[in-house]
């Protein structure tokens, strides 16, 4: 599995359970939405400045296996 998918999580109780960046409620969607609206990566990370370029790769990384109709299997987060 890709490293980057690590950084994807998803729990019913958070965002409706929509895939976010693990640790925030940044929808993965969201974040593609906006690179596909034109944004660049540092445009995001200062809209956005509690994420890292690899929280954006998650996300395009995530995108990329859904889009082959493979199924993610990310775990819930665990909240401590």
């Amino acid at each position: 599995m890709n490293r980057l998918l690590e950084r994807i999580s998803a729990d019913p109780n958070i965002c409706f359970g929509k895939p976010c960046i693990r640790g925030h409620r940044i929808w993965v969607s969201l974040l593609l939405d906006l690179l596909a609206d034109g944004m660049t990566v540092e445009e995001i990370l200062a809209e956005y400045p509690q994420l890292t370029k690899d929280d954006i790769r998650a996300a395009i990384a995530y995108g990329a296996e859904m889009s082959r109709e493979r199924y993610v299997d990310i775990p819930a987060e665990v909240v401590g």
